[in-house]
């Protein structure tokens, strides 16, 4: 029997709205503002969160001698076309160079590392 149920998943971010937008533009959603937060409600009925902090350092990807601390699997129907949306919102490449896998690595507009995915 569960503990607990995920309630959210959040990310630190210097710029909560403008990475609430990027997200929102890759899945959907309605996003909810507070002062430094926004939930963004998606429409499966989860909730991704971004919290503003000053300090923040975003994750180093590949790091050898230092964690990229989680990152976020999105499946797709299709790696090129998902791709091109992506960099569209804002996106940057990690690790696209070989297309034969079926999932290619980016970084958000704050840094956080995610990979699209074929089912």
């Amino acid at each position: 029997m569960a503990l607990a149920e995920l309630g959210a998943v959040v990310l630190d971010c210097p710029d909560p709205r403008a990475l609430a937008g990027f997200y929102a533009g890759l899945l959907g959603g309605t996003p909810v503002e507070e002062k430094d937060w926004v939930d963004l409600l998606l429409p499966d009925g989860r909730t991704l969160a971004f919290q503003e902090s000053s300090g923040y350092v975003p994750p180093r990807w590949p790091a050898q001698d230092g964690s990229q601390q989680f990152h976020l699997d999105l499946t797709v129907a299709d790696l090129d076309t998902a791709e091109k949306a992506v960099l569209e919102l804002g996106a940057r490449p990690l690790d696209t160079a070989d297309r034969s896998r079926t999932w290619r690595v980016y970084a958000d507009p704050a840094g956080h590392p995610f990979c699209l995915c074929t089912g």
